[in-house]
C-alpha cells in the first residue's frame, strides 16, 4: 500500500507535464488519453497560465475530436478570456454529445449572464431543474439563486434557498444566506414556519435557531428572539453573531444590563470593533453611568479615531455632569473631522454659554440656524444665549427671524413677549403673549422658566387665567 499517495500524484501530473510538452513540441511521446489532457488542462489553469491551458485544451480536441468534456473544459477558459459567444457556441455542441454535465448548464448560464441574455440564463436553469436531483439539483438551485440576485429578482431568491433548506435542511451555505435575504425581503414570517420546521427535525441546528431568532427580530418580537438565540449559543457557546444580536435585542427592549453582559461575550469571541464598544458605551450612558460610558466610547475611538460621531458622544457624556471645558476638548476633535454638523456646533454652542464665552456661542448657534433655518432647536438656542448675555435687541432681532423661518412657531410668540417685558415694552410684550397662548397654551411652561417673576405681573396673571378657564392648557 502507498505510503504517500499525494506524492505518487504529484509525480504523475509531472509526468503526464513532460509528455504533454513532448506532444506540443513533436517528440515522441507515450499516449495521452482523455483523462489526463483533463489534469493537464487543470494544471495550467490553476497556475494561472490560460494561453497553455488554452493549447492543451486544443490539443486534446485534436485527439479526441468529440469529447463533451474537453469541449466544457475549453469553453471554460474561453469564458475566462471573455470570449462569451464563442464559448456559448462550444456549449451548444458540447451538449449535442452529453447532454447530463451538471458544469454544462452552469457555464451556459455564465455565458448568457455575460451576454446580457439573463431571460435565457433562468429559463435554461429552471429546466435543468428537471433533469437533476440530489446535489446537482441544489447546485443548479444555488446558480438560479445568483441568476435572479443579478437579475434584481430577490423574492425569487429567497424561494431559491428555501427550497434547498426543504430538500436538505442541513445546508450550510443556504442557512447563511436565508437569513440576509429574509430580512432584505422582509419576509419574516415564512423564515420563521421554515426553520420552525427545520428544528423539530434538527433540533441541535444552531445556523436554524439564529435565523430564527433574526426573523422574530425583523418583526420586533425581540423577547422570542432573545430566546432563540440562547437556543443558538446553548449548542454553540463561541457563535458570537448570536451574542452580537441578542445584545441588540436586549438594546431594544431597554434592558441595557443584560445588553452589555452579552456584547462582552462578544468581545471576548472575536476581534475588538468600534462598534460593540460604542454600543456597550451606549448601554451604560442610558443607564446614568457616564463615567463607564466614557470609557466604552474612548475604547471605540482607540479603533476608529476618524468617526466624529464618537467624540460627540463622549462630549454628550462630559456635558451631563457638566465639565464643559472636558466636552468642548472633545466637539473640537469631532469637528475638525466634520465641520458642519448642526449637532456638534449646537453642542459647542452650548458649552462656550456655559463657560461665559457668549460670543463663540453665538457663532456656533448662528452656524446651526444658518445650516438648518427651520431648527427650533438652534434658533431656541441662540435665543436662550443672546437673553443670558444680555442682549436683548438683538435677541428680538433674532427672535423675528426664527419666526419667519419656522412658520411662526408659537414657541418664539412666547419669547418675544419675554425679551420684550425685559426692554420695557410691556404693551407689545402683553400682545405677544395673547397670540402665543392662543396657539399653544401648552407651552406657558417654557415662558414661565425665561421670566420665573412674570407672574408678579397682573396684566399676565389675567391673560393666563383666562386661558385656563376657555381652553385647556
Amino acid at each position: 500500500m502507498s505510503q504517500n499517495p499525494y506524492r505518487e500524484d504529484k509525480e504523475e501530473l509531472r509526468e503526464l507535464i513532460i509528455q504533454y510538452q513532448h506532444l506540443k513540441h513533436g517528440r515522441s511521446h507515450p499516449f495521452l488519453d482523455e483523462d489526463a489532457f483533463e489534469r493537464i488542462i487543470d494544471y495550467y489553469d490553476e497556475k494561472d497560465d490560460l494561453p497553455e491551458a488554452m493549447i492543451a485544451a486544443e490539443l486534446g480536441l485534436e485527439q479526441f475530436p468529440y469529447s463533451a468534456n474537453l469541449m466544457i473544459k475549453k469553453a471554460d477558459l474561453l469564458l475566462a478570456s471573455r470570449k462569451y459567444q464563442e464559448a456559448l457556441n462550444l456549449l451548444e455542441t458540447a451538449e449535442l454529445f452529453d447532454s447530463t454535465d451538471l458544469n454544462l448548464f452552469i457555464l451556459k448560464t455564465d455565458a448568457y449572464l455575460a451576454l446580457d441574455q439573463q431571460a435565457k440564463a433562468v429559463e435554461l436553469l429552471e429546466a435543468a431543474l428537471l433533469l437533476f436531483e440530489g446535489e446537482e439539483r441544489l447546485d443548479l438551485l444555488f446558480e438560479l439563486a445568483d441568476v435572479y440576485d443579478d437579475y434584481e429578482e430577490f423574492d425569487k431568491v429567497f424561494d431559491c434557498l428555501k427550497l434547498i433548506l426543504e430538500e436538505d435542511p442541513n445546508n450550510e451555505e443556504a442557512l447563511y444566506k436565508i437569513c440576509f435575504w429574509t430580512d432584505f425581503t422582509g419576509r419574516n414570517e415564512e423564515s420563521i414556519k421554515l426553520h420552525q420546521s427545520i428544528i423539530e427535525e434538527h433540533p441541535f441546528s444552531e445556523l436554524a435557531w439564529f435565523n430564527l431568532a433574526a426573523a422574530y427580530q425583523g418583526l420586533k418580537l425581540y423577547e422570542k428572539a432573545i430566546d432563540a438565540y440562547q437556543y443558538a449559543v446553548a449548542i454553540d457557546e463561541k457563535f458570537d453573531y448570536a451574542y452580537r444580536n441578542m445584545g441588540d435585542a436586549y438594546l431594544r427592549l431597554r434592558k441595557y444590563k443584560e445588553a452589555i453582559d452579552v456584547l462582552e461575550k462578544v468581545l471576548e469571541l472575536s476581534r475588538p470593533e468600534d462598534v460593540i464598544y460604542e454600543a456597550i458605551g451606549h448601554c451604560y450612558h442610558r443607564m446614568g453611568k457616564y463615567a463607564q460610558a466614557r470609557f466604552n466610547y474612548k475604547k471605540a475611538v482607540h479603533l476608529n479615531a476618524g468617526d466624529s460621531k464618537l467624540h460627540y458622544k463622549i462630549a454628550v457624556t462630559y456635558m451631563l455632569e457638566e465639565q464643559w471645558q472636558a466636552a468642548a476638548k472633545q466637539l473640537e476633535n469631532s469637528m475638525r473631522i466634520t465641520r458642519s454638523v448642526p449637532e456638534y456646533n449646537l453642542a459647542m454652542g452650548e458649552c462656550m454659554m456655559n463657560l461665559d464665552r457668549y460670543k463663540d456661542a453665538i457663532i456656533y448657534f448662528g452656524t446651526v440656524v444658518k445650516h438648518k433655518p427651520k431648527s427650533v432647536a438652534g434658533w431656541e438656542a441662540l435665543l436662550r444665549c443672546l437673553i443670558k448675555a444680555e442682549m436683548f435687541e438683538e435677541a428680538y432681532n433674532q427672535c423675528q427671524a426664527a419666526l419667519v423661518a419656522t412658520a411662526e412657531k408659537p414657541l418664539f410668540y412666547f419669547y418675544a413677549s419675554t425679551i420684550l417685558f425685559v426692554l420695557g415694552k410691556s404693551k407689545e410684550a402683553l400682545l405677544k403673549l395673547e397670540t402665543a397662548m392662543d396657539k399653544a397654551p401648552k407651552l406657558l411652561k417654557k415662558f414661565m422658566e425665561l421670566n420665573p417673576y412674570i407672574l408678579q405681573n397682573s396684566q399676565v396673571v389675567d391673560i393666563i387665567a383666562r386661558y385656563k378657564k376657555g381652553k385647556k392648557i
